[in-house]
């Protein structure tokens, strides 16, 4: 007798057409699901409640340069509809504005605080996991969505982001939304649904731009394929998606872009003032090619190889496995590579219309098309970017497993008596647990490999990983000699064992304050950015190998600081008031004044510039201001346009949220935006609109306007200088006399 056992099952799975006859195809759908269903379904929701919600307010403000941006937005209608970095509106974020919409509501309603802003975050990675599960058990059953689910919401990668205050986490929900409404639109070649893929991808787009769009080739192509259909409707279809995506996306473009200059913020991260060269050069091309006008990063060797700059990494096939970006998002990336072309043998020469096929390229398509990007992209590349991966990952997880075990079971007795002795049909089933088995075994290895480079992490965790793994893979291959009881452990086991590295990370990250531009999941690991996104990595509070010391990425309220990685070619840095020198990068990058400064660990010979309180001194991370100065900042607020102004967005939206008043980021992120110009800035000056200019802040390494440097110039030779609590400040109210 055969002891095969099959995954839990019933009539009322949702599957391929009723006309499928494969053994490894899921039933037809019907209207019900099994009774276990639902529990098992709310069990999953809520795990994925309780870690991505569970001492949230840890971060603090998370991303600052955002969080700024949605204090603005809270107070101010327009500064919500351009996302601009202060209330006052002169200059937007580098990004569009969808993200910050869901957190200025939640803070307009609840009040300015690290809950109100991060909580809209979590629930969009709850949702997430909920529609990815409803996408996958559409077609392939509960299991596969739940699977499927469950490896998303451990992912370390989405764990971080769906915490943390930038733009991933709504984009990865609508482009899930979308992958949901391709498969609705693929069942009956609805006009509707594909439609709704392209409205969900045009608010993709207002969310975080022209990363939305690499999954629209997929889409269409999958539609196109499987749509049961004539050609022509299906291309008239998808037109009119197109036109849909330009509609939902368009809309504030076309405000932006015919709104006069004079009358909305400077577009931040352009030269020209232009949504359209953010759209298509530094947010676009140029994060391809790595020319990025204006930027810190930009092609080039990084410090320790070569690669993309030093804020891309080493870029190649494998970029998705190294040091860097592996323990983020790569856990179960091999396992989805091999059942996804293990799941396409199975389709087999199936009709155009297979369902099981299309729902394979969806999530093959997607997960190779942005894999393959992010692999070989030279621009500036950071290790959360991998976020937009999860949900191929852990479909293509869920789809394979419950196709290969599928295929393990007997055939009806009829097709039994029609195939006794087919040794095809034998080899088939064979073939099917013994790559079962070995996709476990291989993804067991690859934690193995992943927790060694945290060496000093749990290691005993590893060798449980492995072992199980490794014993898990053996009774697959022996599951038909089992008795049956004995079938939900071994189950039960392989699911444990894939997925104990990757949560056991996750849960890691949950538990660790983050802060910064660049953060990163899971504990500092050789060979990667660590928690602050300092390359090679660090363990904390340890010693960097030139014998620098670390403080493990975190600044003095015990959170992560945000890192700056090496400089090769060195990096020129706009004046500000006290500028040092930083050694140890070729040609010497300069560096302005960072009050109190202390020496920046890691480059050969130290370097000045780290700030007791943490981060890069306002190009990574925003600095608190002691209660004098920001007692200063407040002094008469209500008489002037903006309180300060700064160099550097994140300089500013430190002063910006300890005050709750507009404080001018000049030159935008990076201090390298012609916002505001040298003469526009000394008009706001004569018309009695800013206060204070605060030292410090900001960098240019990429080209870029000068303005900053220029303005910076100005203050100092024509303002009188004064020191609060080490930080340099300047009355620009005092009519210019430096004397």
């Amino acid at each position: 007798m055969d002891r095969t056992e099959t995954l839990p099952t019933t009539p009322a799975d949702p599957g391929p057409p009723p006309t499928a006859t494969r053994p490894d195809e899921p039933p037809p759908p019907t209207r019900h699901s099994p009774a276990w269903t639902r529990p098992a379904l709310a069990t999953l929701l809520l795990a994925t409640a309780v870690l991505y919600i569970w001492g949230l307010g840890a971060s603090g403000w998370a991303n600052s340069f955002y969080a700024a941006a949605v204090q603005a937005g809270s107070v101010s209608a327009k500064a919500f509809l351009y996302g601009s970095s202060d209330a006052a509106n002169s200059i937007t974020v580098d990004k569009t504005p969808a993200s910050l919409w869901l957190m200025a509501l939640s803070v307009r309603l609840f009040g300015l605080n690290s809950w109100a802003m991060l909580v809209p975050q979590a629930l969009c990675g709850v949702a997430s996991v909920g529609v990815l599960y409803a996408t996958v058990k559409r077609w392939y059953g509960p299991v596969a969505g739940l699977i499927a689910g469950a490896v998303l919401a451990v992912t370390p990668v989405a764990t971080l982001m769906f915490r943390f205050n930038n733009p991933d986490a709504l984009l990865v929900l609508l482009l899930v939304a979308a992958a949901y409404a391709t498969v609705r639109a693929v069942e009956t070649a609805s006009t509707r649904w594909i439609v709704l893929v392209g409205v969900l991808v045009g608010f993709g787009f207002l969310t975080k731009m022209l990363q939305a769009f690499l999954v629209v080739p997929v889409f269409a192509g999958v539609y196109l394929l499987a749509a049961p259909t004539g050609l022509w409707r299906r291309v008239r279809q998808l037109l009119l998606a197109g036109l849909a995506v330009v509609v939902s996306a368009g809309w504030w473009v076309a405000i932006v872009e015919l709104v006069p200059a004079s009358a909305r913020p400077y577009i931040g991260g352009s030269q020209g003032n232009s949504i359209l060269e953010l759209t298509l050069g530094y947010n676009g091309l140029g994060r391809i090619t790595g020319d990025e006008v204006g930027s810190v990063g930009g092609a080039g060797p990084r410090m320790g190889g070569g690669g993309g700059g030093p804020f891309s990494g080493q870029t190649g096939p494998l970029r998705m496995f190294d040091g860097e970006i592996g323990g983020q998002v790569s856990w179960l990336l091999p396992a989805a590579l091999i059942l996804l072309v293990a799941g396409l043998v199975l389709a087999g020469r199936a009709a155009r219309t297979d369902r099981t096929r299309a729902g394979l390229l969806l999530w093959g398509g997607w997960l190779l098309v942005t894999g393959l990007i992010f692999s070989f992209m030279s621009g500036i590349f950071h290790a959360y970017y991998t976020v937009a991966l999860a949900p191929a990952v852990g479909a293509l997880v869920g789809i394979g497993v419950t196709l290969l075990w599928r295929r393990r079971r007997p055939l009806p007795a009829a097709d039994d008596a029609a195939m006794a002795g087919s040794r095809g049909q034998r080899w088939r089933r064979l073939a099917a647990t013994v790559t079962l088995a070995g996709t476990l075994a291989v993804t067991v290895w690859w934690a193995w490999v992943l927790l060694g480079r945290s060496p000093d992490w749990y290691p005993w965790l590893r060798v449980v990983v492995l072992v199980a793994g490794l014993l898990g893979a053996v009774l697959l291959l022996l599951v038909t000699r089992l008795p049956r009881r004995f079938v939900p452990v071994v189950l039960g086991l392989g699911v444990a064992a894939a997925l104990a590295g990757p949560a056991a990370y996750a849960i890691q990250t949950a538990a660790t304050p983050h802060t910064g531009s660049i953060p990163s999941a899971g504990p500092s690991v050789a060979g990667g950015f660590g928690r602050g996104g300092f390359p090679g990595g660090r363990p904390a509070g340890g010693q960097f190998p030139d014998g620098g010391q670390n403080d493990g990425g975190r600044d003095a309220g015990g959170r992560d600081g945000g890192q700056m990685p090496g400089f090769p070619g060195g990096g020129q840095m706009p004046g500000s008031p006290g500028g040092g020198q930083m050694p140890g990068s070729p040609g010497g990058a300069q560096m302005p004044g960072f009050p109190g400064g202390g020496q920046m660990p890691g480059f050969p010979g130290g370097g000045q510039g780290r700030e007791a309180g943490g981060g890069m001194g306002g190009l990574l991370d925003a600095r608190e201001p002691s209660a004098a100065l920001r007692e200063l900042l407040e002094r008469d607020s209500e008489s002037y346009t903006w309180v300060a102004a700064t160099i550097g967005s994140n300089n500013a939206s430190g002063y910006q949220l300890a005050t709750g008043e507009p404080v001018m980021p000049i030159g935008g992120f990076n201090g390298s935006d012609p916002s505001p110009t040298l003469a526009q800035f000394q008009r706001y000056v004569a018309d009695k609109k800013i206060h204070y200019f605060v030292g410090g802040g900001g960098f240019r390494a990429n080209g870029g306007s000068s303005a900053s440097q220029e303005i910076s110039t100005w203050v100092q030779e024509t303002f009188t200088a004064q020191t609060v609590d080490g930080v340099t400040v300047y009355d620009l109210s005092t009519g210019g006399d430096a004397s």
